[in-house]
């Protein structure tokens, strides 16, 4: 990787050789004209228009302001990969990658709002900034778009960066600005000093709202996470036919986690979360990141995994698959109850139920289990109760979770519009019980000790009932073996 370059000779790094006159008469000439033809609109850019609609009439009269975000330091002088701020994202229709220190800003008019985005245009290959800025040089970067084909590309009216501090004082006081705080911090202060007070109740209503909007999917949206969906399992499989090469080279966890990556990035921007790839016990911690573990035949391998797309959206799905193709008698004891307790969620989650019923409902069918395998100490009706709880110690987690371009989606959303909330048309999220026991537990039986088990499939909610997004993957044990024996090119 090439070393960050100056803005400036007066800001060159002591390795690095100041730019001679020469040069600098030199890099501008030769060059091809830049293309006139503008590019077709983003893919998401008729939603995103439609999302800016919506929020703006939330709040009428009033500025929104709603950044990018800015580039975070990986090490030294190198930077992690650019993602937009998910608000940023929903708004603008600017997915992957893009676009670093931009900020939209929707103005309150007579007739409404109005959207401005500012963002750094591409700069003259006059200017030092092409072969000396290497934050935005196009010669570091890449060609970045001018104000006119970043509008076409958004349907956004656009203005340089430069223009937003004098965009923003125009008017600014405590009850006509709100900004998205987590954005980007320097954004926040300069509303800040605007508005001379840190008004955080009101921008906290402003993410409040953000979250609560995108709770339900339009269209758009809707066909994104089926997208999202079908080449994660592209990924799954692609794990699967590679599961022998894990267990032979070692550190398998390692080799499913790359191969998964290797899809992502292929059919998608990236990985939605850090993927876990858990063999063993390790699936028996909820969040196993580490994925530094050997494969080994006879292990069950549980894969959460989901493929975000260049416009965010993301899945995430879990299969608990046999290493060698098939399950133990005992291993298939606890899959079978899992997703026994996941068909019971998934029956639950319908329009009109609370979306605590497709917990409630698979909960009772992992408690069940536990008390018929002699764990709870006691029934399960009793450890459902208020006072009991028990069965937690081998399902800890929650069943559900709203899905989209936030794998923990609509996270700000008010608890009686999310946890307390009802089902509507248009909402996805997950269902994913699991049971856990972990090898040390030795209330557990001998024979079920280690292993992990969990099965999540994303769930869309239509007027009649839902739609599986996820189904390309099959559930059952039976069709787990089959699949895997297909992919392999063996009869079961």
């Amino acid at each position: 990787m090439a070393s960050d370059g100056p803005t400036s000779d007066q800001e060159l790094p002591n390795r690095q050789t100041p730019f001679s006159q020469a040069f600098r008469e030199f890099i501008p000439q030769g060059w091809a004209p830049y293309p006139t033809d503008l590019p077709e609109p983003l893919p998401a850019a008729e939603a995103a228009a439609a999302h800016r609609r919506a929020l703006a009439d939330a709040f009428p009269g009033e500025r929104l302001v709603i950044p990018a975000g800015g580039l975070q330091v990986r090490s030294n002088d190198t930077d992690h990969r650019f993602r937009p701020h998910t608000a940023f994202a929903w708004l603008t229709g600017l997915g992957t990658d893009r676009e670093p220190d931009a900020v939209l800003v929707i103005e309150p008019t007579d007739a409404g709002h109005d959207a401005t985005l500012y963002f750094k245009p591409r700069a003259p290959r006059t200017d030092p900034e092409f072969y000396a800025d290497s934050r935005y040089g196009e010669m570091w970067v890449g060609q970045r778009e001018s104000l006119e084909e970043m509008r076409v590309l958004t349907g956004i009216d656009c203005a340089p960066i430069a223009e937003l501090d004098h965009a923003l004082a125009k008017n600014a006081d405590v009850t006509s600005i709100r900004v998205v705080r987590d954005a980007d911090a320097a954004v926040a202060a300069r509303i800040d000093g605007l508005r001379g007070v840190t008004a955080s109740d009101r921008d906290d209503e402003l993410a409040i709202r953000l979250s609560t909007l995108r709770l339900v999917k339009d269209d758009f949206e809707q066909d994104q996470m089926r997208e999202a969906c079908r080449v994660t399992a592209v990924g799954f499989e692609a794990v699967v036919a590679e599961l022998p090469q894990a267990v032979r080279r070692g550190r398998g966890e390692r080799w499913v986690e790359g191969v998964f990556g290797l899809h992502a990035r292929h059919e998608g921007n990236a990985v939605g979360y850090d993927t876990i790839a858990a063999a063993g016990d390790h699936a028996n911690t909820l969040h196993w990141i580490r994925n530094d573990g050997d494969l080994h035949d006879g292990d069950l391998l549980l894969l959460d995994a989901g493929v975000e797309l260049d416009t965010l959206f993301t899945a995430d799905i879990t299969r608990t698959l046999p290493v060698v193709g098939r399950f133990t008698p005992a291993q298939r004891r606890v899959y079978e109850a899992v997703l026994e307790a996941q068909q019971a969620g998934i029956a639950a989650a319908k329009p009109g139920a609370s979306f605590s019923d497709v917990h409630m409902a698979a909960i009772a069918v992992v408690a069940r289990h536990l008390e018929e395998w002699g764990l709870l100490p006691v029934s399960a009706d009793e450890s459902l109760g208020p006072d009991g709880g028990q069965h937690r110690r081998w399902m800890v987690h929650g069943t559900s979770h709203h899905l989209g371009m936030d794998v923990h989606d609509c996270a700000k959303a008010r608890n009686e519009d999310y946890r307390q909330g009802v089902l509507k048309p248009g909402m996805v999220i997950t269902v994913e019980p699991g049971i856990y026991i972990k090898s040390t537990d030795l209330l557990a039986p001998e024979d079920l000790r280690g292993i992990g088990v969990r099965i999540e499939d994303d769930i869309l909610i239509t007027e009649s009932g839902n739609e599986i997004l996820s189904d390309a993957l099959p559930r059952t044990a039976d069709d787990v073996e089959r699949w895997m024996a297909g992919v392999w090119g063996k009869d079961t």
